[in-house]
């Protein structure tokens, strides 16, 4: 069918056999998303990124982001509920780092 504007409706159409993301997928990569969608956020990601062996300690971050520790924490712990970085205590401190599975997921959605 074609519009009085000259415009093939079927072209709109979703191609035959295209399918929406799983729904319980699109809850969690907008989790993940959600959870980076913070500049604090995605600065202390960079700074994990670029810290030795891809990780860094709470004690790394405050000083680069003129943050409190309790601050930081708090960013910490949301980025570690939705699975973006893991945490492994050493000593006093806590040392996080980016889990490439689930940065993988977010990257794939721009492939």
């Amino acid at each position: 069918m074609v519009t009085k504007i000259g415009l093939d409706i079927a072209q709109c159409a979703p191609a035959p056999g295209l399918e929406p993301m799983a729904r319980g997928k699109a809850s969690s990569i907008a989790a993940l998303l959600k959870a980076v969608a913070d500049p604090t956020r995605l600065q202390i990601l960079a700074l994990i990124n670029q810290g030795e062996n891809g990780q860094a300690c709470t004690c790394d971050l405050t000083g680069p982001l003129g943050l409190s520790q309790p601050t930081i924490s708090h960013h910490m712990k949301k980025l570690t509920e939705v699975g973006i970085l893991t945490a492994e205590r050493k000593g006093t401190w806590v040392h996080y780092k980016i889990d490439r599975e689930a940065w993988s997921q977010i990257a794939s959605l721009f492939e």
